[in-house]
């Protein structure tokens, strides 16, 4: 069993900035990739920010230049730091990661999600 859990969100005004923590736990072999999706009510979700093992990074075209993604490989854990935050920024955020729980099987995990609600 493999569990993400988020942590960081809240309420920001524009242009503030917040930290997004994600730690994987549980039957884990590896992660290779992990990343950051978010979703609006009634919008499609999106990728945000993906890392490779390698520290390797892509953005979303909306965030690149405010928002940093990062990891740290030993604790299994993944950041998203926010900078510059709009009120378009608004959305559930979800961590993503690609675990192989053995070295036959490696799949896509997901956390609950935090909200990030940005407003005056």
């Amino acid at each position: 069993q493999v569990q993400l859990v988020e942590s960081g969100g809240g309420l920001v005004q524009p242009g503030g900035s917040l930290r997004l923590s994600c730690a994987a736990s549980g039957i884990i072999f590896s992660i290779n990739a992990m990343g950051w999706y978010r979703q609006a009510p009634g919008k499609q979700r999106e990728l945000v920010a993906h890392i490779t093992r390698g520290g390797s990074t892509n953005y979303a075209e909306s965030v690149k230049g405010r928002f940093t993604i990062s990891r740290v490989n030993a604790k299994n854990t993944v950041y998203l730091q926010m900078n510059s935050l709009k009120p378009e920024d608004t959305a559930v955020y979800y961590c993503n990661a690609h675990v192989a729980v053995n070295r036959g099987f490696s799949d896509d995990y997901w956390g609950q999600g935090t909200q990030v609600t940005v407003s005056s």
